[in-house]
């Protein structure tokens, strides 16, 4: 016994050392070379900060695009998903309804052409993205409120997708927040 009490204590206060203290040590200094210095990539207009590039917000009025649904109400210090399943008579009454609101919001369009992540929120309840498809499904809309020519809107949201690395890696992806702040600046 005695023979493997001494090596297992040795490892254990060398793990706790590399694990406890070493490792976020570096994870701290590393992170204050990333944007916002490890705090997050803030997004300002006119100097004021407006929200985080990585943190979904709620945008409720139709002149703005609006992102995904969150499942904790786009609360960031309760990232999370819902853990309903597909099979969930209570999660699909909250889908059909996000499907009805958006039709209503949304008047000409057909319901199986609504992208998922319009009316499902993300694992994080936070993603702060839509795919170009669902950006551009709600371009019909914002233009009629705001009266901006569609064109000017899609070019918008072309500018602001940004694309898979290396052409393959991930999906094409547009920020909201991002692409809001852009429409707000728009003539």
């Amino acid at each position: 016994m005695k023979k493997y009490l001494l090596p297992s204590l040795k490892m254990t206060i060398i793990m706790i050392l590399l694990l406890a203290v070493i490792y976020p040590v570096f994870i701290a200094m590393a992170s204050k070379l990333a944007p916002g210095g490890g705090k997050g990539k803030t997004l300002a207009v006119n100097g004021n900060v407006v929200g985080y590039a990585n943190i979904g917000q709620k945008f409720s009025d139709d002149k703005y695009f609006q992102g995904r649904p969150s499942a904790v109400d786009y609360n960031a210090a309760g990232s999370a998903g819902s853990n309903k399943g597909p099979s969930n008579p209570d999660y699909l009454q909250q889908v059909k309804d996000r499907i009805d609101t958006f039709l209503v919001h949304n008047p000409g369009i057909d319901k199986a052409s609504i992208p998922a992540e319009l009316v499902t929120a993300s694992g994080s309840g936070l993603d702060p993205h839509l795919s170009p498809a669902a950006a551009m499904i709600q371009v019909k809309r914002i233009a009629a409120i705001r009266n901006i020519e569609t064109g000017k809107l899609n070019k918008l949201v072309e500018e602001h997708t940004k694309r898979p690395l290396l052409g393959m890696f991930g999906p094409a992806t547009v920020n909201v927040l991002e692409l809001n702040i852009a429409l707000d600046k728009l003539k």
